[in-house]
C-alpha cells in the first residue's frame, strides 16, 4: 500500500512542478489543465481528479512556490547561526536572489499577482506573503522595519529580475539596480 501512495504523491508532486512550468509561461486564464497533464505526462482526467478545478492547480502551484521560497530562506538563517538580524536577513536575500534565478519560480509569483482578482488567487497570495514575514521575523528577530524592507528589496530584485534590468545599459536601470544582488 505504501508503494502506492508514494508513487501517487510523486505524481501529485509531478503535476504541481509542471503546473509551476506552465503557468509561469502562460498565466493561470490562457493556461490549459491539458498542457499541464501533457507536460507530467498524466492524464487530464488524472490531473482533474487530483484538482478538480483549475483555481486549485494554480493554487498548488503558488503555494509550492512558497514552500521552495520559505526552504530556501530556512536553509540561509541556519547557516547564518545566531548572527545579528540584519546579516541573517542578508543571508535570506542572497539565497532567494539564487532562487529567481529559475525563471519559473520568479514568473509564476509574477502570474499568481497578476491573477489576484481570483480570490483563491489572492489568498494564496496573502498567505504566501504572511508565512515568509512571519518567518523573517520570527527566525531572525527582526523588527517589522526591517521585515518590511526585506520584502520591499526582495520585491524590487524581483521586478528587476523579470524585466531583466541588470542587464539593461541605461541610466534607469543602473539607479535600482546599484546594491542589489543578482544571479
Amino acid at each position: 500500500m505504501s508503494g502506492s501512495r508514494s508513487t501517487a504523491e510523486e505524481r501529485r508532486r509531478a503535476v504541481i512542478r509542471s503546473a509551476v512550468h506552465v503557468f509561469a509561461r502562460s498565466g493561470y486564464t490562457t493556461s490549459p489543465v491539458t498542457k499541464v497533464a501533457e507536460h507530467a505526462g498524466i492524464s487530464a482526467a488524472y490531473v482533474m481528479k487530483l484538482f478538480p478545478r483549475k483555481v486549485d492547480l494554480f493554487v498548488a502551484a503558488i503555494e509550492d512556490c512558497y514552500d521552495r521560497i520559505l526552504e530556501a530562506l530556512a536553509e540561509a538563517a541556519d547557516e547564518a547561526g545566531v548572527a545579528e538580524p540584519a546579516e541573517v536577513l542578508d543571508r535570506m536575500g542572497a539565497r532567494y536572489t539564487e532562487l529567481i534565478a529559475d525563471r519559473d519560480l520568479l514568473l509564476v509569483q509574477v502570474q499568481a499577482l497578476a491573477s489576484t482578482q481570483v480570490p483563491e488567487v489572492a489568498a494564496a497570495v496573502r498567505t504566501g506573503y504572511a508565512r515568509i514575514t512571519d518567518f523573517a521575523m520570527s527566525r531572525t528577530r527582526a523588527s517589522a522595519d526591517q521585515a518590511q524592507e526585506f520584502i520591499a528589496r526582495g520585491q524590487l530584485c524581483h521586478l528587476l529580475t523579470a524585466i531583466d534590468a541588470f542587464n539593461t545599459d541605461a541610466t534607469w536601470a543602473k539607479a535600482l539596480t546599484t546594491g542589489l544582488r543578482h544571479t
